[in-house]
């Protein structure tokens, strides 16, 4: 491919085009002066020369304590958490092959939260136990829609419809089961519920790093898989691809990837259903996914909006899900208009 750049790795090739490359680049400093920028912001003001003296290990006791114990964690989250949702988000609509095709539209979100809140119930705390229930309820959930959808194979369309239906149950469900609990458990499900950075320590970010770091690592394989999908079933299937088998190993992929960012924040939605689709026109991609653009654009998203939700009324902080769900509400109303008149 001419103005094309290939890294090779034993059998694994990565192959990037100019503007593709120029955007990871663009994306890359855009993200770098956002997070900088996040860390000067707050009641107790900070320079960059600050925040160098940090790096060199001089600076005094209370600056080390506001960037690195207060800042750093929410900073870091919101830039590993905003870039796993994207690469969920790529994943299920790479196999639906429709920009709706989000975790968080088709159920699997709703899914994560339910094995949360039941975790909550049953009096688990810590981000393990969570992690699990939110890991487990996604998996159950995704493997229902599958299960349901599945017609001589899995069609995209049919996924979304399945699965929002069965989204929609599961919010009753949740709905139900905060009712039911008691005061203090219900409290805790409403807060966790409306998505937030701010409960975010360093055992939480730290595990669920790990999470996604073997997201980040399984991505390359994805990628290549999801490419051969996108060229239809049957060319897949006569390329060698075991097609059922990769669309349910990718689903995994994507639930993993949500599921990870769930248990430790909350239901976030708007990231994973906008950001595969601004990566796509950012790099000229069109309909073909792109994972590395889909994570950079992920990840600034969320940053923007956790320093929106902090910084953008003075004396209140909102939740990061509240002005995630602001902004995606009306970037949903745009794709349904826009999808209606396709004749999807």
């Amino acid at each position: 491919m001419s103005g094309a750049l290939v890294l090779r790795a034993g059998s694994l090739s990565l192959r990037a085009s100019r503007r593709s490359l120029l955007v990871y680049g663009a994306l890359t400093a855009a993200l770098v002066a956002l997070a900088l920028w996040a860390f000067t912001l707050g009641s107790f003001t900070l320079s960059l020369a600050d925040l160098a003296s940090v790096a060199s290990g001089t600076a005094r006791g209370s600056v080390r304590t506001v960037v690195l114990e207060w800042r750093a964690p929410r900073i870091v989250a919101a830039v590993l958490f905003g870039a796993a949702l994207a690469v969920g988000g790529a994943v299920f609509q790479s196999l639906t092959r429709n920009p709706l095709g989000s975790p968080d539209v088709i159920g699997f979100t709703t899914g994560s939260y339910t094995g949360v809140v039941l975790m909550l119930l049953a009096g688990a705390t810590s981000y393990t136990a969570l992690a699990a229930g939110a890991v487990t309820g996604g998996l159950v959930t995704a493997l229902v829609v599958y299960l349901l959808a599945f017609r001589r194979g899995v069609r995209g369309f049919r996924l979304i419809i399945v699965g929002i239906a069965v989204g929609a149950l599961l919010s009753s469900v949740n709905t139900w089961f905060s009712v039911k609990a008691d005061v203090d458990t219900a409290l805790r499900a409403a807060v966790w519920g409306a998505g937030s950075l701010s409960a975010v320590g360093l055992p939480a970010l730290a595990t669920a790093a790990v999470l996604i770091l073997g997201v980040a690592v399984a991505a390359p394989v994805a990628q290549r898989r999801m490419r051969w999908l996108e060229l239809g079933d049957d060319t897949a299937a006569m390329l060698g691809v075991r097609v059922e088998r990769t669309k349910l190993l990718l689903v995994v992929l994507g639930v993993a990837a949500t599921a990870a960012v769930t248990a430790a924040a909350g239901p976030i939605s708007f990231v994973a259903l906008a950001a595969p689709q601004i990566a796509r026109r950012l790099t000229g991609r069109g309909t073909s996914v792109d994972l590395a653009a889909s994570a950079l654009v992920g990840a600034l998203l969320l940053l923007g909006a956790d320093i929106a939700a902090q910084h953008a009324i003075p004396d209140v902080v909102l939740p990061t899900g509240a002005v995630t769900v602001c902004v995606g509400g009306a970037y949903l109303l745009v794709l349904l208009v826009r999808e209606s008149r396709r004749g999807v």
